[in-house]
């Protein structure tokens, strides 16, 4: 699902459509300038609606999904991008190294995620849980740990709770590992499907290769010709 190809794409059809529409209106027909870039702006966004539209079709059929499907998936990119941007600013706020690395690895972790889907959207099925439940755990649990490390007096039960959200913290790090695991899982069964086929090729091609050295040692050697050696004595004669 590359939308940036698709974004230049779409504007580099309707860029020069639309221009010289733009010109015809003003130059061929006429027209007066505020009604022909009206007319410009119009076919612009209505050319670029449209081949948004064939470029989802194009997608949603190779992806064998629906449409609503499809979109749903997009929004939930959408969303989890801005928690993860809502993730990152609480960096500032962390002074503690051991929740500073944690909270680090949640946004490279988050980031790989997003980056699969995006890449093949039938993947969200797979890491539904990061999408529902996992970053929303994350970005509160960071929030509520920025908020208390930053109280100038803490006290016995600020500590602990401080430490209890360190510990929830690295349990839902070794959860999201697990997404990510899941999210690849398709990618490994596919590699090792290759890898055991590559096997099997090469180790038919290595008997093969066997064989024919076998047959090859197996066969003797050919025999002089009966005649050889009386013509060769007829030759020597004096």
């Amino acid at each position: 699902m590359n939308t940036f190809q698709q974004f230049l794409t779409r504007h580099a059809i309707m860029l020069p459509v639309s221009f010289g529409s733009w010109l015809y209106f003003l130059l061929g027909a006429g027209m007066g300038f505020v009604p022909a870039t009206g007319l410009l702006i119009a076919i612009y966004l209505a050319g670029d609606f449209g081949i948004r539209q064939v470029q989802i079709g194009s997608t949603v059929k190779q992806l064998g999904m629906t449409r609503s499907e499809y979109k749903h998936i997009v929004h939930q990119l959408g969303q989890a991008k801005a928690k993860l941007r809502q993730l990152n600013t609480h960096y500032g706020s962390i002074r503690s190294v051991q929740a500073f690395r944690q909270l680090n690895d949640l946004n490279k972790l988050s980031k790989r995620i997003i980056g699969i889907v995006q890449q093949n959207p039938k993947k969200f099925y797979n890491v539904e849980k990061f999408f529902y439940a996992h970053l929303d755990s994350a970005v509160e649990l960071s929030s509520k740990y920025a908020l208390l490390a930053n109280q100038p007096a803490k006290d016995d039960e600020m500590k602990q709770a401080l430490e209890d959200t360190r510990e929830t913290l690295k349990d839902l790090n070794v959860e999201i590992r697990k997404d990510v695991k899941r999210a690849l899982a398709t990618d490994l069964e596919t590699l090792r499907f290759e890898l055991d086929y590559a096997d099997v090729l090469t180790g038919k091609e290595k008997r093969q290769l066997e064989r024919q050295e076998q047959k090859q040692l197996e066969q003797p050697e050919e025999a002089p010709l009966k005649g050889d050696d009386t013509d060769d004595r007829q030759q020597t004669r004096p």
